[in-house]
């Protein structure tokens, strides 16, 4: 089982925008073949960064995911101005 871990920090004013989003988009991701569960989850301390564990059967679930078309039509962190910067991804390996 593969976790990836994906961290957003949302411009000020534009965090109704993000959840909204990120919420069609875990509800394309639980259609797709190898995704397990997805949690969203606000950091107390700052507002409007967001991270999101995302656990799939292997990488390559994830990787097919994020190249799909399904993906691509979910998010629109570019076209709206949303994010402050680029969104970081980590993945962890569960052993």
């Amino acid at each position: 089982m593969t976790t990836i871990g994906m961290h957003y920090d949302v411009i000020e004013g534009k965090e109704n925008t993000f959840v909204k989003a990120f919420l069609n988009t875990i509800n394309v991701m639980k259609s797709l073949p190898g995704h397990l569960e997805t949690r969203m989850f606000e950091d107390v301390e700052k507002k409007g960064s967001y991270v999101i564990l995302s656990q799939w059967q292997n990488k390559d679930d994830f990787e097919s995911f994020i190249h799909s078309d399904a993906f691509k039509q979910t998010v629109t962190w570019g076209k709206e101005n949303i994010l402050k910067g680029r969104p970081q991804h980590k993945v962890y390996l569960n052993q």
